[in-house]
């Protein structure tokens, strides 16, 4: 090969392949619930927990925030209907795939709650937006990207109630570094700070 990336016999070499990116990888958060009480909580707390750990908490940007309160809000919502309608809630599945190119910039996020109860949510009749309660399924329908029940994989008795949600892409700048936090650029954050 010359400097000119030529091989001895003046043939040029083919531009360097430069390999597809790796797909993604899921990242699984689980919590077993054991009926004790405080389901809500201790789930909104671990969904916290597991968006701090991959970067959505705290929020680069006021999109990234709002993308964040809205899982919260989408967890809690999902938990307190398998409360009131559906046995209890047994377990919280939060699976995470981080973005893939231009397809999928910012990742994407499943939750899953299994319970015990094999009847799927069903939208109640439309009734007054001020009025407590009946709007859990309005929400999913607004902030959720896709949402379904399906069949406990284990087999076992019960559903599984799922969403999805996609995070807003992630500024160029923007670097979480486990040494400093992960704040936006200019401010670092604090691990664990509150939304």
């Amino acid at each position: 090969m010359t400097a000119s990336g030529a091989d001895r016999f003046g043939t040029e070499d083919p531009a360097p392949v430069t390999p597809p990116p790796e797909p993604a990888r899921e990242q699984v958060r689980r919590l077993v619930l054991d009926g004790a009480g405080g389901a809500v909580t201790r789930c909104r707390d671990f969904t916290a927990a597991a968006l701090a750990e991959w970067g959505w908490l705290p929020a680069a940007t006021p999109e990234g925030r709002e993308r964040a309160e809205d899982v919260l809000l989408l967890v809690s919502e999902v938990v307190t209907n398998a409360c009131l309608h559906a046995g209890g809630p047994e377990e919280l599945v939060l699976r995470h795939r981080g973005g893939a190119g231009r397809a999928d910039p910012g990742g994407r996020l499943r939750i899953e709650v299994a319970d015990p109860s094999p009847v799927p949510p069903r939208p109640r009749a439309p009734r007054s937006p001020a009025l407590p309660g009946g709007h859990g399924l309005m929400v999913l329908d607004r902030l959720a990207g896709a949402w379904g029940s399906a069949a406990r994989a284990d087999g076992g008795p019960g559903k599984v109630v799922w969403l999805e949600i996609s995070r807003p892409p992630v500024p160029p700048a923007w670097n979480p570094s486990p040494e400093l936090g992960s704040g936006p650029p200019g401010r670092p954050g604090r691990r664990g700070a509150p939304l």
